[in-house]
């Protein structure tokens, strides 16, 4: 199992462990821990150095969770150390984010190959460089398998502009909700009993993210690594903080609110694959157009995707 750190004194707390108890998959989550490390191997280094795009999720001045997209050239990712990673960006004036990394930060973050269908996680604490990025010391580090992963290459857009808010609100408009309505991949942002962050990566068909209303979003919980990471922080702490990426233009939703796992059944009935589902009442929206440089291929959807069934925005 995972060696104890100063942050965090085993591989699962007790939010992970009451929902792996509850759903039975203790044994399976015993076994993926394994993989849950304090360090950068060599290997992962490669990975980070290859990225296009890091998302990270951390808690602004109000204490409200936030997931957003920094990004870069090949190499703006650099492994320094055994439990550090460099980062060369840091979120734009108007990223909610962008007070809460100009100083230190407990910070979750995921690396995403959707070329590759890999996905790596480094969750820790950073802080800036002095020269406009961060560094970020690893608490844990680990990489996903790649289910509900849409295969795309990255293209870089020219004369793309700096990242800029466009809307803000407490609620979804109208445009908003079709792009919620109508995502393949969004991000969420929870926070453990310890404020330690964590990001994490939802994938389906088009679809799979439901819009209830210009303030409640719903999305079926699939099976997967049975760590129930992102459940365990719901359990314990209901905020939460979702990215929905525009593939096309290279804008950004960022969603804040707070989410609660039903287990009743019944929603989980309505959506295909769905071993349970999460809702999420929205708090605050945040817009942003040229959120990244880079635009995407039409993706090659996962082959683990279940079908999705087209509901009605609102």
């Amino acid at each position: 199992m995972t060696a104890a750190t100063p942050h965090h004194p085993g591989p699962y707390h007790p939010g992970e462990r009451a929902v792996q108890h509850r759903a039975g998959r203790t044994d399976r989550a015993d076994h993926s821990g394994r993989a849950v490390g304090g360090t950068v191997p060599a290997v992962a280094a490669r990975f980070l150095t290859e990225r296009r795009v890091l998302v990270a999720g951390a808690a602004d001045a109000d204490g409200r969770l936030w997931a957003t997209q920094l990004s870069g050239p090949a190499g703006f990712l650099r492994a320094t150390g055994e439990r550090t990673v460099a980062v060369a960006a840091r979120p734009a004036e108007e990223d909610p984010l962008a007070a809460a990394l100009a100083g230190p930060a407990e910070v979750g973050t995921i690396a995403l190959d959707p070329a590759g269908r890999r996905r790596m996680r480094v969750n820790g604490r950073s802080v800036p460089d002095g020269r406009g990025g961060l560094v970020i010391s690893a608490d844990q580090v680990y990489a996903n398998c790649p289910k509900y992963i849409q295969r795309r290459h990255p293209v870089d857009r020219p004369g793309a502009g700096t990242p800029r808010r466009v809307a803000a609100g407490t609620a979804l408009s109208t445009a908003q909700q079709l792009l919620a309505a109508t995502a393949d991949t969004f991000f969420i942002a929870t926070a453990g009993p310890d404020g330690r962050m964590d990001a994490s990566h939802r994938g389906g068909n088009p679809g799979f993210l439901r819009v209830l209303g210009p303030d409640r979003l719903r999305w079926p919980d699939y099976p997967g690594n049975s760590m129930f990471m992102t459940l365990g922080n719901l359990e314990l702490d209901p905020r939460a903080g979702l990215l929905v990426p525009d593939w096309e233009t290279g804008g950004a939703l960022l969603i804040t609110g707070e989410a609660r796992t039903d287990w009743t059944g019944p929603a989980a009935a309505e959506l295909p694959g769905a071993e349970r589902v999460v809702d999420l009442t929205v708090t605050g929206v945040v817009e942003l157009a040229d959120a990244t440089p880079l635009t995407w291929t039409e993706p090659a959807h996962s082959p683990a995707n279940p079908p999705s069934v087209r509901h009605p925005v609102g």
